[in-house]
């Protein structure tokens, strides 16, 4: 099973949130009778209906909101919802699924990799079509195969997830420090933070997850950005990670760790030590996921003293790209009784005061954005970024959930020195060409 990855609120991010941002890739457990069949027999219209849902435990929030507002805007329409772990719900969903007592809606992770991806269960031909909806024509172009499988969109997603940089602002201009925007202008700060003492990044490498992060900001500049098509090309087997842009993004990785610009032992320490030392002023900065702001917030003396930008990974800024992927949401069940009604909820979710509210309530950027619409201040930085396709969903279409913590692997092998970079990557391609 993946490790726990935290619990929120306390500095950390619960094991469904961090599901939700990397693809959902997750081993599953034996599941007990909090999930047996949610089905009902209220008939096939869409005016009246009372609606299963089956979600995991990081949905609860936004769903409850939701739910209850269409509700109350609809009277003949009601909810049956259980909320349970990602191992849970990807083994006991996918069951029901196949045995035709599957809910009406249910949570769907995008792209591939395992038993619950919107690739994998539309394949097998048992989620309804949503390519009609108007909401799908905000999806961005280069997270559209998130979405879809054959062209046609299955997922519905509220809006991207990004990571980045989380930094402590009173610490900027402790040591006269402004944003780097570029990958030398990063390195110089990084000097400057070390000779003041401090940890110009902090590093919770003891926490699996988060070894990940860096690499992903890099790969984003250093092979996305110039080969768009990375992804097809790795499924056609026309490219690798040892022979690509990969290998680049690793050796930036730990020449920041050969300069000394990571806390002492990045294997010893833990998430929660990592969000400590930015929200103390101890250490300038974390490359982390936007969900987490609020918890760096929490800790800080200041909330105030916490902002966010994307890591400057490359030589000019105009070259920078991050990584943003969709967030866990819903898909309908083709064989839903109240297909209907089920569909007219997710147009309902796909309005953008809905992506607004939902995206309000886990940190994220709505597909659809208008005047009105609200984005954490330390996330308007990523939204141009959006809106001209420089954000790369990395390893939401790999092909089994065994590449994801192989990376971890190779990353805190790598920080320790007990492997090579073409070695890591090497086992990387080994874990790629499993299949699920």
């Amino acid at each position: 099973m993946t490790p726990r990855v935290g619990s929120a609120g306390a500095g950390g991010v619960t094991r469904a949130q961090f599901l939700r941002l990397f693809g959902g890739v997750a081993a599953g457990v034996a599941v007990g009778g909090a999930l047996a069949a949610c089905g009902d027999d209220d008939g096939g219209d869409s005016g009246s209906a009372s609606l299963s849902l089956i979600g995991v435990a990081d949905q609860k929030g936004p769903l409850d909101v939701l739910t209850k507002a269409y509700s109350d805007a609809n009277s003949g329409v009601s909810f049956k919802t259980t909320y349970a772990p990602t191992d849970q719900v990807t083994t006991s969903v996918r069951t029901q699924l196949g045995g035709g007592n599957a809910p009406d809606l249910h949570v769907l992770y995008p792209g591939s990799g395992n038993a619950m991806s919107t690739v994998d269960v539309a394949k097998a031909g048992l989620l309804a079509d949503l390519s009609s909806q108007a909401w799908t024509s905000s999806i961005p172009s280069n997270l559209r195969p998130a979405f879809e499988n054959d062209g046609k969109v299955y997922l519905f997603s509220s809006g991207v997830a990004v990571i980045g940089t989380i930094y402590n602002k009173k610490v900027f201009e402790a040591a006269g420090v402004q944003v780097p925007k570029t990958w030398g202008e990063l390195l110089d700060a990084c000097a400057k933070f070390k000779s003041a003492g401090k940890v110009p990044i902090a590093l919770g490498a003891q926490t699996p997850w988060v070894t990940q992060l860096i690499t992903y900001a890099l790969v984003a500049s250093h092979v996305y950005a110039k080969t768009p098509d990375f992804d097809d090309q790795m499924i056609a087997g026309k490219a690798t990670f040892a022979d690509s842009g990969w290998q680049d993004s690793m050796r930036l990785y730990m020449e920041l760790r050969d300069r000394g610009f990571f806390n002492d032992n990045p294997n010893g320490t833990t998430l929660e030590q990592q969000t400590a030392m930015v929200a103390k002023g101890d250490a300038a900065m974390a490359v982390q996921v936007g969900p987490l702001v609020p918890a760096f917030r929490d800790a800080a003396a200041n909330k105030d003293d916490i902002d966010m930008f994307p890591f400057p990974t490359a030589d000019s800024a105009d070259q920078v790209w991050a990584w943003g992927g969709a967030n866990v949401g819903l898909g309908v069940s083709t064989r839903s009784k109240n297909k209907a009604a089920a569909l007219k909820f997710i147009e309902f979710l796909g309005q953008p005061d809905n992506q607004n509210r939902w995206c309000e309530l886990v940190s994220a950027i709505p597909l659809k954005r208008e005047a009105g619409t609200k984005v954490d201040k330390a996330l308007e930085s990523f939204v141009p970024m959006l809106e001209a396709n420089k954000l790369a969903p990395i390893g939401q279409r790999w092909p089994n959930p065994e590449v994801q913590p192989t990376h971890f692997t190779v990353i805190q092998d790598l920080l320790a020195k007990k492997i090579t970079i073409t070695e890591g990557l090497k086992k990387m391609d080994e874990a790629y060409k499993k299949r699920a």
